[in-house]
């Protein structure tokens, strides 16, 4: 599933895993995913949002707040993934194909957490003041040129 992800999106996924399971949650939500990205500080989507001012320390606490109030289970092995969050893998691999992009970055994941308004990452990406539009433009300026032009749809 994961095969077209960048280095950086694979380790965003890996940190939301990770965070679902120190919390002792029994699912990997989209609030895991927005964890990853506030931790993971290399990829596109930690650019876009240095330039949107975000500063990922209020971030991560806010995050980490919404985590706290989640019932704790017994740790598994591995974690299942929340509709939201498979509407936002979806989302983001749209966001990459109608980029024509050949691979899911962070900037791709950003984009599928805020194209879920359901979704509470969506909703502490809206009050931070981030609209899709501006950030799917930001994305435009800044992924081919970190990504060195890697460009090309996915199929």
């Amino acid at each position: 599933m994961f095969e077209r992800f960048t280095e950086h999106a694979r380790e965003v996924m890996s940190l939301a895993n990770q965070e679902a399971q120190q919390f002792g949650h029994e699912f990997i939500g989209t609030e895991h995913i927005l964890w990853g990205l506030a931790k993971e500080v290399q990829g596109v989507a930690a650019a876009v949002l240095k330039h949107f001012n975000v500063d990922l320390k209020p971030l991560r606490k806010e995050v980490e707040t919404l985590l706290e109030g989640r019932p704790h289970v017994e740790a598994t092995e591995k974690l299942a993934q929340t509709e939201h969050t498979k509407d936002v893998i979806r989302y983001a691999v749209e966001e990459a194909r109608s980029l024509h992009h050949n691979y899911v970055g962070t900037e791709h994941l950003l984009l599928g957490l805020m194209r879920d308004g359901k979704a509470i990452s969506a909703k502490v990406l809206t009050n931070l003041g981030l609209r899709i539009d501006a950030v799917r433009e930001q994305v435009e300026r800044l992924s081919p040129a970190i990504h060195n032009g890697a460009v090309g749809p996915i199929e």
